[in-house]
């Protein structure tokens, strides 16, 4: 027998909900349990979960539509059902009255439903009214909670645990209590905030949709006056059905299952389709924990995990039912962020989110670069670094590529015909760039006394503002720690940076043969805005040319 699915009532406010995605389509198997989509209430989105099994039938409300509480949501049923009658006249009725009333004509329906919906329409005018007049007394920022409709069946609900006793601060999106329905048993969050000043029900007592759960204010408001105006005409269902039932079934019902299968429940329980019991709101917080779900003891109905069972998890409980865990003490050090520190983060993020980078790699040989400064180093008083050969091939190459040494403005791009080339060196407290002026025009060992004296008074903090302004472009190199390749964050105003590292001795091929060589690899990173890709190659192309034939950069 097909099922009809209502717009269910998710929150105690909600008047109608919009289906933000479904997750299952027609035709589509459906299991209990299984999510059937996401619906915005007034006051969030949540997962709606099917009570029942069988073929997704139809879907009444598309994605991004809206309807009110208890209209047509979807119709589950049996593959190849036919629900055309349903779909004519019963939209808006519950599972319930499409059993009683299957065989009736379409006429029938019609009256019926005019009928159970005419009474509820009293009656629900009578708790607008009653609430209404409550309403009017409540003093201000006190706010009446009601036992909210939390699937399409749900005529009562019991609470099965409180998570905030009286004088309590509420917050919203807090859990104020487990509501067992006729389904499962939910989580139930607060949508206002201020103190827990009333308790409707107890744990274990039920009551009917829509009656007083909770009153919710500013700490110290006497509300009694408003919990009398409820209380009076709320029952609960233990004493309304206490005649009718036997007592044992009863007693069994609120008490032996959790005084007995608690102990019982496996770890993780799964349903039949491999999907695991688990609240939306307990998933989010042991994702956010990175604790693994499948070592959680569920204390839910069926072994459903909810959010006490999160906050309450310690590795220790999944290692007394088998699971391996890690162990350890966790411990951290909180340090006050430098101003250097400051800097250094508002000046990179800057770069990094406003500047289009994009970055080229290359391997350039070193071996003429090693003779080279070998025999550069043998002359008395000249000692030379390959960090220094770099600086001088990326000035000279900068002269014949002035769009790789320029700066972007927003109404204009400047084209530096100076080279003004900055040198990241780490400090303790971070990383500062000090400009080696005009590097096009100092010989190498100039530019290596220049990066010495520096990158000296870098450590010792003696650098001088005018000492580190003024860059047209930045070499970063951290061959000198192992390091063979990387990419930089653009040291803005510059349009490039180039990212160095170390010299690898490997088998390359040359003249067709496998040969012991030495290798470096480079990244460029630059700005899209001033840098096009043909750009930056063509500089490297260059630089190329006076890394691996250094004597150029002496004629």
């Amino acid at each position: 027998m097909a099922e009809i699915i209502n717009m269910p009532r998710l929150s105690d406010t909600m008047e109608e909900g919009t289906v933000a995605t479904w997750l299952k389509k027609v035709g589509d198997k459906i299991s209990e349990g299984d999510i059937l989509a996401e619906i915005e209430t007034d006051k969030a989105t949540m997962e709606f979960e099917s009570f029942h099994e069988g073929t997704l039938l139809h879907i009444g409300v598309k994605e991004g539509e809206t309807t009110k509480v208890d209209e047509l949501l979807a119709i589950i049923g049996e593959e190849g059902e036919d629900i055309s009658s349903l779909l004519n006249g019963g939209s808006s009725k519950s599972s319930t009255e499409v059993k009683k009333e299957g065989k009736e004509s379409t006429e029938t329906k019609t009256e019926v439903k005019e009928k159970s919906e005419d009474k509820p329409k009293e009656e629900s005018k009578g708790g607008s009214d009653e609430k209404s007049n409550t309403n009017a007394k409540l003093p201000d920022g006190v706010v009446v909670v009601t036992m909210p409709r939390l699937s399409d069946t749900m005529e009562e609900g019991t609470v099965a645990t409180w998570l905030k006793k009286v004088g309590d601060t509420v917050t919203e999106g807090e859990i104020l209590a487990e509501i067992e329905t006729d389904k499962a048993t939910m989580e139930f969050e607060s949508f206002q905030a201020g103190t827990l000043l009333y308790i409707g029900l107890k744990e274990g007592e039920s009551a009917k949709v829509d009656s007083l759960l909770a009153i919710i204010g500013p700490a110290g408001t006497d509300v009694s006056g408003v919990a009398s105006n409820f209380t009076a005409g709320a029952t609960t269902a233990k004493k309304e059905e206490a005649p009718k039932e036997e007592a044992p079934k009863a007693e069994t019902k609120v008490e032996a299952p959790k005084a007995e299968a608690k102990p019982s429940k496996p770890v993780a329980t799964t349903s039949t389709n491999g999907r695991l019991f688990v609240s939306p709101l307990a998933k989010k917080i042991a994702q956010e924990k990175g604790i693994n779900l499948q070592q959680v003891q569920g204390s839910g109905e069926n072994g459903r995990i909810v959010k006490s069972d999160i906050e309450n998890y310690t590795p220790s409980a999944a290692a007394a039912v088998g699971k391996f865990v890690p162990v350890g003490q966790e411990d951290f050090e909180d340090v006050t962020n430098s101003q250097m520190r400051k800097a250094i983060a508002k000046a990179l993020t800057n770069s990094k989110f406003t500047a289009p980078h994009y970055y080229l790699s290359v391997e350039f040989d070193m071996d003429n670069a090693i003779s080279f400064r070998a025999q550069f180093n043998s002359i008395p008083d000249k000692k030379i670094s390959y960090n220094d050969m770099v600086i001088k091939a990326c000035a000279l190459a900068l002269k014949q590529h002035p769009q790789v040494n320029s700066q972007w403005f927003p109404d204009k791009m400047r084209l530096n015909n100076h080279v003004h080339i900055g040198v990241a060196v780490a400090v303790p407290d971070g990383l500062v760039v000090p400009v080696v002026k005009f590097a096009n025009e100092q010989t190498l060992p100039q530019i290596g006394a220049v990066v010495k004296d520096l990158a000296g008074k870098a450590r010792n903090k003696k650098l001088t503002p005018q000492e580190m302004e003024g860059s047209t472009f930045t070499v970063s190199n951290l061959g000198m720690f192992g390091i063979d390749t990387f990419t930089s964050i653009i040291n803005q105003p510059n349009s490039a940076i180039l990212s160095v590292g170390n010299i690898v001795e490997k088998p390359v091929v040359k003249n067709g043969q496998i040969v012991v060589g030495n290798t470096m690899k480079l990244s460029l990173a630059c700005d899209h805005r001033t840098v096009d890709g043909a750009t930056g190659a063509q500089f490297l192309q260059t630089l190329k040319g006076y890394i691996e034939n250094p004597v150029t950069m002496l004629v």
